[in-house]
């Protein structure tokens, strides 16, 4: 049953041509920008960057002309992040507003917030956060505890709860939650429904998470009764559960799900060099091996994707086999070259491995947790 959710597929010719075009530009403004901050991936932040691919119309490339977009389709994006992420690009800045939140908007959102947001996200200038886990929920977003409640005679509500491991919140404009607007019944996932805050709102606390290598990507995130329009909310009241099943399965199946340690392959296969022993040859072999594997069953999923269809399962497969290639690269690569993990000093592939062997734990909690992802991969196969 999982091989008939991955088909193979290629990307058309019109979509590959224009790879040279992108792999030149990134060659070109990134001559100087060093490894180390390359291995951020595509959790670089660099606004002024991200208005340079607004510019080239490499953001919103799927939304429509009359907002900035280029009406391409899922595989021509496809081509644009797999170059960016390969070369370690810093694109965190727009990100999530490409990714997530412009589609989601286009898709539920009203005329009036297509035309406040699109345009913005697609000049590389607005940035927008996701508002999913919260403390004691994790990734079980059914057991979601804030709360919007509307003001008693009016058609506005007052939101009251906390987000938790919300990235780049300090750092952005506006966050899509996910919150309960009603009760909850034994239907686990009904009453809820999605909101775009205003994160300069009065009520809306941050507080950046440090991580063990002195990043600060992830937030807590804190409403006391924040005050919202009703030119906040998405789509309908109670549809915020089908609005975010769909919007995973663009967070969970792209080539960042397993490109984020690119870098260090990059650094290890230097550090080798041409006469690798038969280990290195066999290791270096394999992780290949694995990353044409994932990009081949990415490429799947992108194909359902722009066949229209909710390819959850077979996301939540990328995600999870994608997060462990990336974890266990940092592990190989201490067993096939001597070159200890350096914070300070010590060559390039050292402080690259360094970066990467504090930041891999947190492959695993973004877009989803391993227990959440085979629990769905479980269901999908009749098994739960």
């Amino acid at each position: 049953m999982i091989a008939n959710e991955f088909r193979y597929s290629r990307i058309p010719e019109a979509a590959e041509a224009q790879r040279e075009e992108v792999r030149s530009f990134v060659r070109e403004a990134l001559a100087d920008y060093p490894l180390e901050r390359r291995a951020d991936s595509w959790m670089g932040f660099d606004a002024g960057f991200s208005r340079k691919l607004g510019a080239r119309g490499w953001i919103g490339m799927a939304l429509p002309r009359r907002y900035g977009g280029a009406e391409a389709g899922p595989f021509a994006r496809y081509v644009v992040i797999e170059e960016l992420l390969a070369a370690g690009a810093p694109v965190s800045a727009h990100w999530i507003a490409d990714r997530q939140s412009g589609p989601l908007i286009l898709r539920y959102g009203s005329d009036a917030q297509r035309d406040r947001h699109l345009p913005a996200i697609c000049r590389g200038e607005q940035y927008f956060c996701i508002g999913m886990s919260e403390p004691g929920s994790g990734s079980d977003l059914a057991s979601i505890k804030s709360r919007a409640r509307r003001i008693e005679g009016t058609d506005r509500w007052l939101l009251n709860g906390q987000k938790l491991w919300t990235t780049n919140a300090h750092k952005s404009h506006f966050m899509i939650a996910l919150v309960r607007t009603a009760e909850p019944t034994k239907a686990r996932h009904e009453g809820m429904s999605q909101f775009i805050i205003d994160l300069s709102a009065p009520g809306v606390t941050i507080r950046p998470i440090r991580d063990l290598a002195g990043s600060e990507h992830f937030n807590e995130v804190f409403f006391d009764n924040v005050e919202l329009g009703p030119e906040s909310l998405i789509g309908t009241e109670g549809q915020g559960w089908e609005q975010v099943t769909a919007e995973l399965a663009f967070e969970r199946s792209g080539p960042e799900r397993f490109l984020s340690s690119i870098a260090l392959l990059h650094t290890l296969i230097d550090a080798i060099g041409p006469a690798p022993d038969a280990l290195q040859a066999k290791e270096i072999g394999r992780l290949t091996a694995k990353l044409i594997g994932l990009r081949t069953m990415s490429l799947s999923v992108t194909a359902q994707l722009a066949a229209g269809a909710n390819p959850a399962l077979a996301a939540s497969c990328v995600k999870d086999l994608g997060t462990g290639f990336e974890q266990e690269l940092p592990e190989i690569a201490q067993l096939l070259h001597d070159t200890p993990p350096s914070t300070a000093g010590g060559s390039t592939h050292a402080r690259v491995l360094a970066q990467l062997t504090q930041m891999a734990p947190s492959f695993s909690l973004r877009g989803g947790t391993r227990e959440i992802l085979r629990g769905i991969i479980a269901r999908g196969l009749g098994l739960r």
